[in-house]
């Protein structure tokens, strides 16, 4: 039965064992994840969905499948429900001046270069520091979804009010090949660069993959696919191993751990293009947090990254623009 009109159409408890069922797939095993039994999941579930007006789950289905009004329940509940868990942390720290809990994702092309210097900062805001790395279109989705304070990738969410966003920096895509290949200097010779050696992509996953598969078609470029990679490790070790190419940026060639002798780091044959890297968070205003990370996660940048790519390819010992520089 509705309520008043001010009356929301759920209850956290009813969120929380919706989301249960979400995740385990089954009541019955929701049910085990929450301490309950199975009949008292199903009943909150249909009582949900009643006073919603709407199906959530197909129960015709296993493991049980959301519907669409379903998987909008999802996102925005766990959104709720984890701003809500924070609230009474939040509170008992107020006074302290501390935030309870701080969590951190970087994109994995600056993991190795940041992650010391990120805890490093967070750690004097904050009792618990979680510093995560992975893809950015993963940490944008945890960062609306409230899983993730910051996030430092190459989605500045731009189309998402309420966010603080600060410039980390920008670098142009370069190539890398296996020693022995001769450097193309046209989009021709790259063409028949592809065609004697194989080229090692960035996925599909990833949003630098996602830039440079944009980019070689406004060129025309349709490369034979044979290997790919998530992450700069994986792109750049074959190079070292067969006669082989990428397009990748000087931060990347850094993650890697690659060494001077195992590639050549060359320019990229026609029109320039380039990546930014953002961070972008919910706002902090008492605390100045995401400025503050920022900060720290520029100068660490300066600090390391002009000697790195010096002894990686000289050439690009300057390609890297630092925000602020």
């Amino acid at each position: 039965m509705a309520g008043p009109k001010d009356e929301f159409p759920f209850s956290f408890a009813e969120l929380n064992t919706f989301l249960a069922t979400c995740d385990e797939g089954s009541m019955s095993a929701a049910a085990r994840r929450l301490g309950v039994s199975q009949p008292a999941v199903s009943i909150a579930l249909n009582e949900l969905e009643g006073r919603l007006g709407t199906k959530l789950v197909d129960r015709s289905v296993r493991p049980l499948a959301l519907t669409p009004a379903g998987s909008l329940l999802r996102q925005r509940a766990s959104a709720l429900l984890s701003e809500a868990r924070l609230i009474a942390p939040e509170m008992r720290e107020v006074d302290r001046g501390r935030l309870p809990l701080l969590r951190i994702g970087v994109i994995d092309s600056l993991a190795r270069s940041l992650s010391g210097a990120l805890a490093r900062v967070a750690s004097e805001m904050a009792d618990e520091v979680a510093v995560q790395a992975g893809l950015t279109a993963g940490h944008a989705s945890n960062l609306l979804t409230r899983k993730l304070d910051v996030m430092i990738g190459l989605d500045d969410l731009a189309d998402v009010a309420d966010l603080e966003r600060w410039p980390i920096l920008s670098e142009p895509y370069v190539l890398a090949l296996s020693p022995g290949l001769d450097a193309p200097e046209t989009l021709d010779d790259l063409r028949a660069l592809a065609e004697s050696a194989v080229f090692v992509r960035y996925s599909a996953r990833s949003s630098t993959g996602v830039d440079i598969d944009r980019h070689l078609r406004r060129l025309g470029l349709n490369f034979v696919r044979k290997l790919e990679f998530d992450t700069p490790y994986g792109v750049l070790t074959p190079l070292s191993e067969r006669p082989s190419f990428a397009i990748t940026t000087p931060i990347c060639l850094i993650e890697s751990g690659a060494k001077a002798e195992d590639i050549v780091a060359a320019p990229l044959p026609g029109p320039k293009f380039s990546r930014s890297v953002t961070l972008v968070a919910h706002p902090d205003r008492r605390r100045r947090a995401p400025k503050l990370l920022a900060d720290a996660a520029r100068a660490a940048l300066r600090e390391t990254v002009p000697g790195r790519l010096e002894k990686i390819a000289p050439g690009l010992k300057d390609a890297v623009a630092i925000a602020g520089e």
